[in-house]
Formats: C-alpha cells, sequence, structure tokens
C-alpha cells in the first residue's frame, strides 16, 4: 500500500496484462472482461496517483463435535481473512473481494462437523479459487469471492459481468425459489452470500418496479448447462410482488412470490414449478414473522413451512434425495419433502442478544436445534458462542439409507469472533 502508483504500475504491466491475456487466448470471453476491467481500473488509479478505499474482514471459529455415526469426535478451527474494494473508473466500478481460508481438524478436514465453512456456489465456470497446501488434518486456500464489472446504462439501467451476489429470495430461513445460492438455513453466520458467475442486466422503470434479467452459464458433472432467467418485481397496496421465468439447469421453470402484512404479522410466501427429468416439480414456502416488545427489548420470531417436491416423501427416500441431480448442483437446503422451520431471538441487552432455531423434518419427525448468544464487544467486533443438536433416528446404513434427516448428526459447540476493519 505505502509503495506508491510506481509498483501498483508494474503489477498492472505485468500481472494484469498476463490475466488479460491468458483470458482472450483460452476463448473465455467473460474471464477476458473482466481481466480487461482490472487493466482499465488499475492504469486509471495509477494515473490519479489515488489508491482505492479497501476494507477487510476477519472470522475465527473454533468448534468441537461429538462422535457421530460418520465421524469422530474432535476438535477444529477455521479462518478467514476477506480483504474488498470497489474502485470506480468514469461510470465503471470493479467489484473485487479476495479472502484466505484456513481450515485446522484434529480427525481429517472432510470430517469437519459444524458445517460452518465458506459458502461457496456449485458450478461456477470461471475458476478464482486456489489450495495454497493441504493435508490430513488442514486446508488452506485462497479465492475472489467476487470479481466483477459494473457499468450504468443512464440513471435507471446498468449491467455487470463477472462473479457478483444475486438473490431472489423472498423468504428468510427456507428459500426454494431463489434459483442462485441459497444458505444453509442454520447457519447462524450470513456476512456474505456465495458469488455466482454471470451476466445480469437491472432496470429499475418507476417507484417500486424493477426488472431483473440474468444469463449463468454453468458447468456441471454432466456437462455445460445454462440458467437464463427474467425477474419482474412491483408494490402494489404495500404487497410486494414479483414472478420470474425463463430457463434454470436447461429446463424450464417460474415463480412467483408475495410478501406483505397482515395486522402486526408480515407474510412471506414463494413458489416455484420446475422441470427435472419430464416430471414437474413444485416448490414453495410461506412463513410469518413478527416483532414484539418484551421487557423493553426486541422479540422477534420467525416460522416457515416449505413443501419441496425435490425432498424425500419417507426416509428410506433420504439416501437418494443425497444422490440427486438437484443436491448435487445445491438447490436443497433441507432433504425432507415438508419442513418446518421456526426461528425466535431476543436482545437482553443493547450489547448482547439469544436466538434458537429449530428445523424439524415433517416426514421422518427429525430435528435439529440450533441456539447460541452474542456479544457486541466494540464498533466493529463481535463474539458468539452457540451450538448445534440433532434428534431421531441415528441409523445410517450404506444399503438401507438414513434412519432420519438429522437424527445422524453430531452435536458441535463453537465459539466465534468477528472484526470488520
Amino acid at each position: 500500500m505505502g509503495s506508491g502508483p510506481s509498483l501498483r504500475a508494474d503489477l498492472f504491466d505485468r500481472s494484469s496484462l498476463t490475466a488479460l491475456r491468458t483470458g482472450v487466448r483460452s476463448g473465455n470471453a467473460l474471464r477476458g472482461l473482466i481481466a480487461a476491467g482490472i487493466c482499465v481500473a488499475l492504469a486509471a488509479a495509477d494515473l490519479r496517483g489515488q489508491l482505492p478505499e479497501v476494507s477487510a474482514y476477519y472470522f475465527n471459529l473454533g468448534s468441537g463435535s461429538g462422535n457421530s455415526p460418520v465421524s469422530d469426535a474432535g476438535v477444529a478451527n477455521f479462518q478467514r481473512l476477506r480483504i474488498m474494494s470497489s474502485p470506480g473508473v468514469g461510470p465503471l466500478t470493479l467489484d473485487v473481494a479476495y479472502e484466505h481460508t484456513l481450515l485446522l481438524n484434529s480427525t481429517d478436514v472432510l470430517g469437519t462437523a459444524s458445517g460452518i465453512l465458506v459458502p461457496e456456489a456449485s458450478g461456477n465456470r470461471l475458476t478464482l479459487g486456489w489450495t495454497v497446501d493441504d493435508g490430513e488434518h488442514f486446508s488452506w486456500r485462497h479465492r475472489f469471492d467476487r470479481l466483477s464489472l459494473t457499468l450504468p446504462l443512464g440513471d435507471a439501467v446498468e449491467v455487470s459481468v463477472g462473479r457478483q451476489v444475486v438473490s431472489w429470495a423472498s423468504t428468510f430461513i427456507l428459500t426454494p425459489a431463489d434459483p442462485f445460492t441459497p444458505f444453509d438455513p442454520a447457519d447462524p453466520f450470513r456476512e456474505y452470500r456465495a458469488g455466482v458467475d454471470a451476466f445480469r442486466f437491472q432496470a429499475y422503470p418507476g417507484a417500486f418496479r424493477e426488472i431483473d434479467v440474468v444469463v449463468r452459464p454453468i458447468s456441471t458433472m454432466d456437462g455445460d448447462q445454462l440458467t437464463a432467467l427474467a425477474r419482474a418485481k412491483t408494490n402494489w397496496r404495500g404487497w410486494d410482488f414479483a414472478a420470474w421465468g425463463g430457463v434454470l439447469f436447461d429446463e424450464p421453470a417460474g415463480a412467483l412470490s408475495l410478501v406483505g402484512a397482515v395486522g402486526p404479522w408480515a407474510v412471506r410466501s414463494e413458489v416455484a414449478v420446475r422441470s427435472e427429468a419430464d416430471d414437474v416439480i413444485v416448490r414453495g414456502t410461506v412463513g410469518v414473522d413478527r416483532r414484539f416488545s418484551i421487557g423493553g427489548r426486541d422479540f422477534y420470531l420467525i416460522a416457515e413451512y416449505q413443501h419441496d417436491g425435490f425432498g424425500a416423501g419417507d426416509a428410506g427416500e433420504l439416501l437418494g434425495v443425497l444422490m440427486s441431480d438437484p443436491f448435487q448442483r445445491g438447490e436443497l437446503q433441507v432433504l425432507s419433502r415438508d419442513a418446518l422451520a421456526v426461528q425466535a431471538s431476543y436482545q437482553i441487552h443493547p450489547l448482547w442478544g439469544i436466538d434458537l432455531l429449530t428445523i424439524t423434518s415433517l416426514v421422518d419427525g427429525s430435528g435439529l436445534l440450533s441456539g447460541g448468544g452474542s456479544w457486541s464487544v466494540g464498533s466493529n467486533s463481535s463474539l458468539r458462542g452457540g451450538f448445534f443438536l440433532g434428534f431421531g433416528d441415528d441409523t445410517v446404513d450404506p444399503v438401507t439409507g438414513l434412519g432420519s434427516e438429522f437424527g445422524g448428526r453430531a452435536g458441535v459447540g463453537y465459539l466465534s469472533i468477528s472484526h470488520f476493519f
């Protein structure tokens, strides 16, 4: 940072031009365009003698897990350092997020039971993540989680290309109509959503009106596929309406969502209709949420019910769902066809908060209980401790499959610290 424009010009001359030539020679137009944008941004910054504003995020998570039918008891530590910047050159903006992650585990890396790792979208075409080193008990990786260019085409229109965040979710926990990168519903750390490699067109033709078009080429084990979807959103009498349609993983798909209020309760719903292997699949969630005042503090309650045609109708189908294409593509948040999620949080002090989440399979009766507490130790830092407990039949058999969705999960306790700077 302190070396000034001369060092940055040298980096531009060598690294950026090399990336540009590589992208063009490989025939990957998307990679070449991004590399060209980086060259322009760095060159313009050098000419002005200015450095772009940079922010960062550090996360450290220690966890301990008990025995389960598929993993031994052990302890683990996960660390994440993320650096972010959005330099602008005239109307063009380059959004960059670069991070290193380090995972240490007393058993083995794949045996980590916490499930709290780096969210990453499956099927991305650009190779933006690499392994620095790994072994039986550790893995050190780095990647660009964001790398996109945005160009306004007027006061209410813009286009962007590259790895970027796209979310069309209308509900909070279970989001089957979000066709991009849904969160793990039990993940308590949602600072950053995984990016997808896509071309995006956004227009805002009026107040509370939005048009969004996303084209995303995808690489899968079965070959290359295409997602090309268009979404329209508007508001009428305090209710948000949205609809999207097009091609999702080479198959026709469409969805509707509705968000509004009935009395003091917020109501959120979304439903998607999919074509998969010549079958018509319906996926949908309906939920309510409300904020109460208890003892002068906020108490927030969320309840959501989901029906997912991709899910298992009974415990005997769970193994088949694990092997299915939708699960391998990262589309499923839970394995059961019908599930209920309830989350409650309470602010016991301006700096302290507690929360509890339950996810119940209405197919096999198993459940996941997750809870914790958070403490704001400073304006930019927070501590959190919590646990995960699974309940239900813990049978895991390679022939007969799983006894239940959540019964075989190991109990996990964790402590974390987050810092923004």
